[in-house]
């Protein structure tokens, strides 16, 4: 089976496991969103920290378990205190045993990464909503970047970190978010379409960043994949990578002008 293929079928899988738990919501995409910033934090470990001190993992473990069952029967702002007192703990873990920084980077990233995507999701229609807009903007850059590279071609983007990806693609993706996340804006009922083209603009960026960003980690740490988990993907960080960014910054966005409950109702 060709590459491409296989990258097809994950996806369609992928893609549909994540729309069943979002239209699902509750406690179901809270439990996708916790299973997601464990396999995150699992790899992240295995490239960054790969032969250490064991006890920095189950350290860190046990420190995202107790932030995911606080997503589960707290509030949003006190989930959201546990887990900043959870990654002070893990700061000090990492002094006291003398661990890597990108330990403590392993664990901010994949547990803002969790609770972003659960509480943008949250239990209305509004999330609900909000995450059909995420998945149609980050998807899109993705597509769109893929095929638009592939056949243009041209500039690298930033070709020592990730020489597939050129300028061309980088526009096409931009072009086929916005698309996209005015599709979805405008059948969801979005309340301002231009905010709507903006932030879909903005979040694409990001995502691209965060793919770039994943890949300069990879190669500082001179793997190919994060893992294993997604035939023709690899692991779980190289499929989230865009996702993971784009939500965190969309979350940010929302809970600084909608409050760290209501985030989606920056659009709907």
């Amino acid at each position: 089976m060709s590459n491409l293929r296989q990258r097809v079928i994950s996806g369609v899988i992928l893609a549909a496991i994540a729309l069943c738990a979002t239209l699902l919501g509750g406690v179901w995409f809270k439990l996708l969103a916790i299973a997601i910033g464990a396999l995150a934090l699992s790899e992240w470990l295995a490239i960054a920290c790969g032969g250490g001190d064991d006890r920095m993992r189950i350290s860190a473990g046990v420190a995202l378990a107790l932030v995911a069952a606080s997503l589960l029967v707290l509030s949003p702002l006190t989930t959201w205190w546990a887990f900043v007192a959870t990654a002070l703990v893990v700061y000090v873990l990492v002094l006291n045993l003398g661990q890597s920084f990108w330990a403590l980077g392993g664990y901010v990233y994949a547990g803002a990464t969790m609770l972003a995507l659960a509480l943008l999701r949250g239990n209305d229609g509004a999330g609900l909503a909000t995450m059909l807009y995420l998945f149609a903007v980050v998807w899109a850059t993705d597509i769109a970047a893929y095929f638009t590279g592939r056949r243009f071609g041209g500039p690298k983007l930033w070709p020592r970190v990730s020489p597939g990806k050129t300028w061309s693609g980088a526009v096409g993706g931009v072009v086929g978010a916005v698309t996209g996340g005015l599709v979805v804006a405008g059948l969801a009922g979005a309340t301002n379409l231009g905010l709507a083209a903006v932030l879909a603009l903005l979040l694409s960026i990001v995502a691209q960043f965060g793919d770039l960003g994943e890949s300069a980690i990879k190669r500082r740490f001179g793997v190919k994949d994060s893992g294993n988990t997604i035939p023709g993907h690899g692991g779980v960080l190289d499929r989230i990578d865009g996702l993971a960014a784009a939500s965190v910054a969309l979350f940010a966005i929302g809970a600084m002008i909608q409050g760290v409950a209501a985030p989606a109702h920056l659009l709907f």
